[in-house]
């Protein structure tokens, strides 16, 4: 018997379709040829692994599998502000500068007193220790911010007057034509901070 016909009559055997003749022969050319007896046993393990998964084994039970799986670790859950993240990476790249932001200058609060004043033609303004003063019959063409002191009016302001962690006294003959602000809370002092740094941006 010639190997090729051997290898047509192991898939027959296999599957039950040989005759007693048939079987006999192929079992003497198996005793011959060590090739064909090497790949009749691959083809024996690889026909008991196709029915291991088509006929499990009986006591693998859903009880035993249920039992095993209750056993495993179970899969951490994500939470649910990391799949916010990855679904908003440009809003979540805004919120984080503006967190930096905010640390920044908050960082910054309270740690400079020295006395800052920012406006227009400030050649009319009188300036003693941290005091800031508008003098009668001068006049501010502008806003005027006065940050860590005390602004005293008693000219004219044609803008806004800010008073930035400080105080200020408005006289009888003073005309402001702007709001008067007074900022000394951590809050308004950040929000102005940043409304600052965006308009200095947009007018650059």
């Amino acid at each position: 018997m010639e190997c090729k016909e051997a290898v047509s009559l192991m898939h027959l055997y296999l599957d039950g379709d040989l005759s007693k003749l048939e079987k006999s022969k192929l079992q003497e050319h198996l005793l011959e040829c060590q090739d064909c007896r090497m790949r009749f046993k691959e083809l024996e393990r690889t026909e008991m692994m196709l029915f291991g998964i088509q006929h499990p084994l009986p006591f693998v039970t859903d009880e035993l599998t249920d039992r095993i799986l209750s056993v495993m670790p179970t899969p951490k859950r994500q939470q649910p502000w990391v799949k916010w993240i990855k679904r908003h990476p440009a809003a979540t790249a805004a919120a984080f500068f503006l967190v930096v932001i905010l640390a920044s200058i908050l960082s910054n609060w309270g740690q400079n007193s020295q006395l800052v004043v920012r406006g227009d033609n400030l050649d009319q303004v009188v300036i003693h220790g941290s005091t800031v003063i508008v003098p009668e019959g001068k006049a501010i063409d502008g806003d005027l911010t006065v940050e860590n002191g005390i602004a005293q009016v008693y000219g004219d302001v044609e803008g806004n007057l800010t008073v930035i962690d400080g105080s200020y006294y408005q006289a009888s003959t003073a005309h402001i034509s702007g709001q008067v602000k007074s900022i000394d809370r951590a809050l308004d002092w950040v929000w102005y901070k940043i409304s600052n740094l965006f308009t200095e941006v947009a007018y650059r």
